[in-house]
């Protein structure tokens, strides 16, 4: 439905997804309000009714039509809390009265129009629900006044939360530490954070899941957001007397969006999700919208291939000759990519010297990549290669040709974090040559892979955070296009920018610089909330671990790796005889299992025991689960692990591979509700599951 006037508006405009239904008033309180998001409505509710029914009563001290559960507050009418958006003409600010002026519904799509035009300003709310039935949401300004229009702030969505929702888990962190969950009930005023360092950060804040008291694995009501944004971003939650609000936007530096009459400015998207089916609820929902609605070409994606990474391996000290003995002991254990990480350009003995300068070394690689390249095919296996190319190092030839290249502020010190600065793509003439640079690489040399690292904080920035972003988006878009066989992982120091914009344009992650297993089960599980296996980079790292120091078994690294992107990031030559078999068997598994690994759901599973951890992914019909042990059992006999998620009423082969435990036949209630005894007293001990229905 469409109008072009006010008084010709529907008093309320409904979006169905496959279970959801989206219900807005436009009339009532000045709308748009929200009446209802959640399980889909009977096609012939009677919507007007329902207006009715869900109405809030008046209180005292109020204003005589309160703007409540609205989707743009605005503080000209009197609403107390956060306005959607701050506006400046010069230096005073622009107060607006907006008006719902139009909408729109198509099958996918609901369209709101507000405008004041005194002030000279219209937003256009776009909501676009699309797989797993995952709204998009964001906002367009447009400057229809006769002056320049500063924009201070502005969300992509702003969402009033239901009277469930009292309840919110967050995440926190810090480098190798990355994405620990928080659960805890909402607080009055107003909480929330931004990010400053020119990316989303380790500590997850552009990820938030409200939900009720009683949310767990299986049960509970949440609604979960996320800022599709790789730059810096502000999340605000405010609960009052009137309820809770929940907005998302981009941080923005004053002064670093100026519309000129006529100009407008799109916010990036915000993701939400709601479900009722708990935690694994959430991530059917959000992995379904990943895979058909975000990541690049997935149905055509090849097999995720095992890599093996240069970095644990070799570190700075390498050459041709450690590459390609190197390149013989990732094909004895089975890797199918090698991948040469930090070390192999011009000049690179260390992290204080030589980034942009992306030639190879003459000194270490004498004949390029190319012997290494070609020792890697002759084995089998494809090519990748480490890249940081939005950085530059003081000490580079880059650096001496153009030292204005890099973000600065003119006549000051410019200061460094991990002996480097950040290249100002904003500049065409800087993102011309680091196109250039990655174009010669891609098209001189037979590589499938780029890891395509970010280790530096973005400072000083002077309001260049959206337009560094921006660019950052059209040199990978642009890369791309140039070369569409090309896979490229995303990482940042590790976790420190994973986002649903910058997977939209790669095929992996990297979620932390940490290896351990035993923190990588908690990082990836708390990943897995939002992202399917397939794009988590998971690697087999050594023992002792180099973050650590904890010293871990084969057995209990590789089958933590297999749940997620396999891969290794260790010298196989340092490993004894019994720990490269063990790795080995653990691959070819992985290879034989993949397929249900990276396209069936992720099961969370709740134990009795907090120091056991277990997951399953695939479906009634077959299916693979870890269980690990991660600290001393209190008890000698472990508590069964048991796997809901299969058929009740079928029958299933249960089998543990790479043990030596017998394999069993049992129901599917049997499995559910009696579960397994494992060994499981010792810590550092896992065991690999599969369920294959046999009846």
């Amino acid at each position: 439905m469409r109008s072009s006037g006010a008084a010709a508006l529907p008093d309320f405009v409904r979006l169905d997804g496959d279970a959801v239904t989206i219900m807005v008033t436009t009339g009532a309180r000045g709308g748009p309000g929200l009446i209802h998001f959640g399980p889909r409505l009977p096609d012939d509710e009677d919507l007007a009714a329902l207006v009715r029914a869900t109405a809030p009563l008046r209180h005292a001290s109020q204003p005589n039509v309160p703007q409540l559960a609205t989707l743009w507050p605005q503080a000209g009418r009197g609403y107390a809390g956060l306005p959607a958006m701050t506006l400046r003409r010069g230096d005073a600010l622009q107060d607006c009265d907006l008006v719902l002026v139009e909408t729109g519904v198509s099958t996918d799509a609901l369209n709101l129009a507000l405008a004041d035009p005194v002030a000279g300003v219209a937003i256009a709310l776009d909501w676009r629900i699309g797989a797993g039935d995952v709204l998009r949401a964001r906002a367009t300004l447009t400057n229809t006044g006769g002056g320049p229009l500063a924009v201070d702030r502005i969300a992509s969505v702003a969402l009033p939360l239901p009277g469930w929702a009292r309840h919110h888990t967050r995440f926190h962190g810090r480098w190798a530490g990355e994405m620990r969950a928080e659960a805890s009930p909402i607080p009055y005023g107003r909480s929330g954070g931004t990010s400053r360092g020119g990316r989303p950060g380790f500590g997850g804040g552009n990820w938030v899941i409200a939900h009720e008291a009683d949310f767990g694995t299986d049960y509970g009501r949440a609604i979960a957001l996320h800022l599709a944004w790789s730059g810096d971003h502000e999340l605000a939650i405010e609960r009052d007397a009137d309820g809770v609000a929940v907005q998302m936007a981009v941080r923005l530096d004053a002064g670093e969006v100026v519309l000129a009459p006529g100009a407008h400015f799109t916010t990036p998207e915000a993701v939400i999700a709601v479900t009722g089916g708990g935690r694994n609820g959430l991530r059917r929902t959000l992995h379904a919208h990943l895979r058909a609605d975000v990541l690049p070409g997935r149905r055509d994606w090849p097999a995720r291939r095992v890599h093996l990474n240069s970095w644990e391996a070799l570190g700075f000290d390498l050459d041709e000759a450690s590459l390609i003995r190197l390149v013989a002991d990732a094909a004895a254990i089975g890797a199918e990519r090698f991948v040469v990480d930090d070390g192999w350009f011009a000049g690179r003995r260390d992290d204080t010297t030589s980034l942009g300068d992306w030639t190879p070394d003459p000194t270490r690689l004498p004949h390029g990549l190319a012997p290494v390249i070609a020792a890697a095919h002759a084995q089998g296996m494809d090519f990748g290669l480490w890249v940081e190319p939005e950085m530059v190092s003081p000490d580079s030839a880059l650096y001496r040709a153009h030292p204005d290249w890099c973000l600065h502020r003119p006549g000051m010190n410019r200061p460094t974090e991990r002996h480097q600065l950040v290249l100002n793509l904003a500049r065409a003439d800087v993102a011309e040559h680091v196109f250039g640079a990655l174009d010669r690489l891609l098209s001189g040399h037979p590589i499938a892979y780029l890891k395509w690292d970010h280790n530096r904080a973005l400072f000083p920035n002077d309001g260049a955070g959206m337009a560094q972003v921006s660019a950052l988006y059209a040199l990978i878009d642009r890369l791309r296009a140039a070369h569409p066989a090309v896979e490229i992982e995303a990482c940042a120091s590790g976790g420190g920018r994973i986002d649903y914009a910058m997977l939209s344009r790669c095929h992996r992650v990297w979620p932390s610089d940490n290896n351990d297993a035993i923190e990588r089960l908690r990082i990836n599980r708390a990943w897995s909330l939002f992202l399917p296996p397939e794009v988590m980079g998971n690697h087999v790292g050594p023992s002792p671990n180099p973050i650590t120091g904890r010293v871990l078994p084969m057995d209990f690294r590789a089958k933590v790796a297999m749940f997620g992107h396999m891969g290794v990031e260790a010298d196989p030559a340092a490993m004894a005889a019994a720990e490269r078999d063990t790795l080995a068997a653990h691959i070819a598994l992985y290879k034989a299992l993949r397929q249900r690994l990276h396209g069936g759901a992720i099961h969370e599973i709740t134990t009795d025991d907090p120091a056991v951890f277990a997951q399953m992914v695939g479906d009634a019909d077959t299916a693979l689960a870890l269980v690990a042990r991660t600290d001393f059992a209190d008890e000698y006999n472990a508590a069964p692990i048991r796997f809901p998620g299969l058929n009740n009423d079928a029958r299933y082969a249960v089998s543990f591979p790479l043990s030596d435990r017998p394999p069993l036949n049992l129901s599917g209630t049997a499995l559910a509700h009696a579960g397994l005894v494992l060994p499981l007293a010792r810590p550092a001990t896992a065991f690999l599951v599969i369920f294959e229905r046999i009846a």
